[in-house]
């Protein structure tokens, strides 16, 4: 699949007719995965991207083979140091937050925590689980009306 550094100024994914941006702001993070599905309901994967470019927080990439209607979410690595408030773990597929669609049923298991239920360091734990199967995926629309 082809990956261009694309631009970070529009956050979330969007189409302007002959492929997607992706931009996606985090400001401790130190790398970030898209993460590409062919079904909303699929837990697997069937590209990982790594985007390329961090400019002022912002993570992004333009790929110009990625059209409307492609499920998607972000995998975004980090310190996990949860004393200092940073809880990253690639396991653990996310939403975009800048999103304009979502599809997908939540499906509630202990995969989705970040830590591992019962646990004896309670929520200060790492769950390393993935939690794709069990989460809804963001979608690229077309903005026309």
């Amino acid at each position: 699949m082809r990956v261009w550094p694309g631009h970070p100024t529009t956050l979330g994914a969007t189409w302007d007719g002959e492929g997607t941006n992706f931009a996606l702001f985090s400001e401790h993070g130190t790398a970030v995965e898209l993460c590409l599905f062919d079904r909303a309901d699929s837990g697997v994967e069937a590209a990982r991207i790594a985007l390329p470019e961090c400019t002022d927080g912002v993570w992004h990439a333009y790929l110009p083979d990625v059209r409307p209607g492609q499920c998607y979410g972000y995998r975004v690595h980090g310190p996990y140091a949860p004393a200092d408030g940073h809880r990253f773990n690639p396991a653990k597929l996310l939403l975009d937050p800048y999103a304009r669609a979502i599809s997908g049923p939540v499906q509630w298991s202990d995969a989705l925590y970040g830590y591992t239920v019962g646990h004896p360091d309670a929520d200060l734990s790492r769950d390393d689980r993935d939690s794709a199967a069990d989460c809804p995926k963001s979608i690229v629309v077309e903005p026309a009306f």
